[in-house]
């Protein structure tokens, strides 16, 4: 069997410390990973934790478990999937982050892997895809790393939520069937929902914005039915270099409490050139959380409807 190792690396302007520690919490990584749609951790005792990973490999959406084993003292984390997604057989590999002087950090990513039945040309899908990844991820780490150390604030959060007199099940069923959403949502014109692998869609639409604008957004989103359905944008609006969300249902004594959820870095360089030369950072943030928030009530309020009617 043809096992390939290979190495990438970047230098980041940043502690090592503080690169592993981003590194080390799964929950960063939708937000310094271009590849990465969702992560969740389904099993960890400290230095040991199984995660289960949603990511693109070579464009498309993929899904695969993994094991790894931190090591906080030598800043290294080793990795192997466990459950892997076709076509490969094996994949595994380590961070090593090494510290260099001036606070900056060289990181080092290895990877080893082999194709199903040793398959040459899967073999050569799976280098362009670890090569891309690996580029990409390396590029982003270093972004969000030195960005972190930047003043300006150009990556924040926020949430809606809404109470309903009725069941998470059928509040959850009218997010799950965005297919829908044009002939359910006002501020939705057209959508293109496909689902090759049952939990892992992929969304395309265009949403009208408040000024009559529409604009074109393209997602992948991630299912489990009928609490939550976590999402990542791979086409942005103009204003937006990440768009993260999760839309949450959760059964209360009284009825469901459903929640939107957004994660947003502004991308700096169009704020003027959209809202106007003497637009500032906070001026982007208010517009983009404006915007977002007032589509996630109208389709929460459209949901919260579907499902009362139902009850």
């Amino acid at each position: 069997m043809t096992t390939r190792e290979v190495e990438h690396e970047i230098t980041i302007a940043a502690p090592a410390p503080d690169v592993y520690r981003l590194l080390a919490d799964v929950t960063n990584w939708p937000r310094i990973f271009p590849p990465t749609i969702h992560v969740d951790q389904v099993e960890s005792d400290g230095s040991q934790e199984r995660i289960r990973i949603w990511a693109t490999a070579n464009g498309q959406p993929k899904n695969w478990t993994s094991r790894r084993e931190l090591d906080p003292d030598g800043l290294r984390i080793t990795f192997r999937q466990e459950v892997t997604a076709a076509p490969v057989a094996a994949m595994g590999g380590t961070w090593i982050i090494e510290p260099q002087a001036g606070e900056s950090a060289r990181v080092r990513l290895l990877h080893d892997y082999r194709a199903i039945d040793d398959d040459a040309h899967d073999l050569l899908w799976i280098d362009e895809a670890v090569d891309q990844n690996s580029r990409s991820e390396l590029a982003a780490l270093k972004e969000n790393v030195e960005r972190a150390h930047a003043t300006d604030d150009v990556t924040f959060s926020f949430e809606d939520t809404v109470h309903i007199n009725g069941s998470a099940k059928d509040a959850y069923a009218f997010i799950d069937e965005a297919g829908l959403w044009p002939e359910r949502l006002p501020h939705v014109s057209t959508v293109h929902l496909t689902e090759d692998t049952p939990g892992l869609q992929t969304l395309t639409m265009d949403t009208r914005a408040k000024d009559g604008s529409v604009h074109t957004t393209t997602s992948h989103r991630v299912t489990f039915p009928h609490h939550r359905i976590a999402y990542k944008q791979t086409t942005l609006p103009a204003l937006m270099t990440l768009h993260t969300g999760l839309w949450t249902f959760t059964d209360t004594d009284n009825g469901t409490t459903a929640t939107s959820q957004h994660t947003v870095t502004l991308n700096t360089d169009n704020i003027t050139k959209i809202l106007g030369p003497r637009a500032t950072t906070q001026d982007a943030r208010t517009y983009v959380h404006t915007a977002l928030s007032t589509n996630s009530l109208a389709t929460l309020n459209h949901a919260k409807d579907h499902a009362e009617k139902k009850y």
